[in-house]
């Protein structure tokens, strides 16, 4: 049973533009290479040809997956959104114990991008902020020790 997908619109948007890329040009770019290499002749003992439809089946099941998570989506509409309580779809602003200040989107598992500053609703800080108030405080155990966070600001919609 597949899990259930939390996404933005935006996030929608991009597993859409990835499934379409894939569906298309990926899948004639892959056509291309296993028939090309058909053409060096035997394909029992041809590398190019198993590497070719090796990459085939590893794209279909990305393709597959893709399908999945599109299927089991539920999408987070901003307008739906309050800026009272930390929700996904939500853009939080903290302050760290140093006061350095840092702005995080609150996404689901599938759009997540922690270099981006898109923290999963599941991860640590993401579910140490979900349904907290600006003004809280919280305590996140992470991999380099706690973090004590400060709500203050909410946004709405991932930007």
């Amino acid at each position: 049973m597949p899990k259930d997908v939390i996404l933005t619109p935006e996030g929608l948007a991009n597993l859409k533009a990835d499934l379409e890329h894939m569906s298309t040009t990926r899948r004639r770019e892959v056509a291309a290479r296993i028939k090309e290499a058909r053409e060096f002749g035997d394909i029992s003992e041809n590398a190019e040809y198993d590497d070719a439809k090796n990459e085939q089946a590893m794209l279909e099941a990305r393709i597959a997956a893709l399908e999945d998570k599109l299927r089991s989506a539920t999408i987070v509409d901003a307008s739906d959104l309050s800026t009272d309580v930390v929700r996904v779809g939500s853009v939080v602003h903290v302050k760290d114990e140093a006061g350095k200040s840092t702005r995080y989107a609150i996404v689901g598992t599938a759009e997540a991008k922690p270099a981006e500053l898109k923290l999963s609703n599941e991860s640590p800080v993401g579910k140490a902020l979900l349904g907290r108030k600006r003004g809280d405080e919280v305590v996140v155990t992470t991999p380099k020790g706690e973090r004590r966070l400060k709500i203050t600001k909410i946004d709405v919609g991932a930007k």
